[in-house]
């Protein structure tokens, strides 16, 4: 039975994403996500499950940088989870009577239509975590009256649920991710996805566009790109790409190469099956076979076959 760290305490959407990912998984929550992270790199656990990015909120940054300045971690599986926030609170709390909430800085963002309209007078607390704030209101002499959180957290800390679905967009979805340390990568589907890290040689006019030729070239397409600040100085950023693939598909393997020889430096965090299950559109002269049939052409040129 593997041991997995996430991002807790108990109640959190990660502890979520981790039950549905792997239900048999024993479970070991962390402060923070570089703690989780760091317990997966250490051995303290098998592995770790984190946010990677929200669909109204964008990217989960620290995960993102952790990634790239830890100790090498690869990506094995994703989930992506739909995301419901409901009011919380001790029994006998009546909305009404509600002054001050808890609850973390996402979810006020996202729930703020619900705040304006049921708690206009309210104040409202950012918290380290949603699973967190739960558990502080349901302190005895806790100083607030209710948390914004996951419907688990309210099970976990006896509170009752006084609004469900409260967030601004009822389709809102955070993508997670399970890693572990590197080893054998998950076998190609069909329908994969790649995530790398890649750091510029040298800033120069045309830089990001050299990195995205490797991808158009052969076909490869990106699903998500991010620029991070290097901490060098104003102006200076890695990246992170998703793309379609597999590093088995030869595409993928040759847009890996170029950008090898391009870059400063590429970090692969991995080739792992699409939560959503879409398979990539193949663009002519781009699939495995064509690839093998250009590569003997090439040799048969080469031996003076012509």
């Amino acid at each position: 039975m593997p041991r997995l760290a996430y991002l807790g305490p108990e109640g959190t959407f990660t502890e979520e994403a981790l039950r549905l990912l792997d239900p048999t998984a024993e479970r070991l929550p962390c402060a923070n996500v570089p703690a989780a992270l760091n317990a997966a790199r250490s051995g303290e656990a098998d592995g770790a499950v984190v946010p990677l990015e929200n669909s109204i909120e964008g990217a989960i940054t620290t995960t993102l940088d952790e990634f790239a300045w830890g100790e090498p971690l690869l990506i094995t599986a994703e989930l992506l989870l739909p995301v419901q926030f409901s009011l919380l609170a001790r029994p006998g709390t009546e909305i009404p009577h509600i002054k001050r909430v808890y609850t973390h800085p996402a979810a006020i963002t996202q729930c703020r239509a619900f705040i304006a309209r049921e708690l206009p007078d309210a104040v409202v607390v950012a918290a380290p975590s949603t699973a967190a704030a739960a558990q502080e209101v349901s302190l005895p002499g806790s100083p607030y009256d209710a948390a914004i959180a996951a419907r688990i957290a309210g099970e976990h800390y006896g509170l009752v649920e006084l609004a469900t679905d409260i967030g601004d967009r009822s389709d809102t979805v955070t993508r997670f991710v399970r890693v572990g340390r590197p080893g054998p990568l998950p076998e190609p589907t069909g329908s994969d996805r790649t995530t790398l890290v890649v750091f510029l040689a040298d800033d120069h006019p045309g830089a990001l566009l050299e990195m995205l030729t490797e991808f158009s070239v052969r076909g490869v397409n990106l699903t998500r790109i991010e620029s991070r600040p290097t901490g060098d100085g104003i102006g200076r950023y890695f990246f992170h790409f998703d793309f379609e693939g597999h590093v088995a598909d030869a595409r993928v393997g040759e847009a890996l190469a170029g950008l090898h020889r391009i870059c400063g430096d590429v970090r692969f965090l991995g080739s792992y099956p699409r939560a959503d299950g879409i398979a990539p559109q193949i663009k002519r002269g781009t699939s495995d076979p064509e690839f093998a049939e250009a590569g003997g052409w090439l040799a048969r040129v080469r031996a003076g076959q012509v």
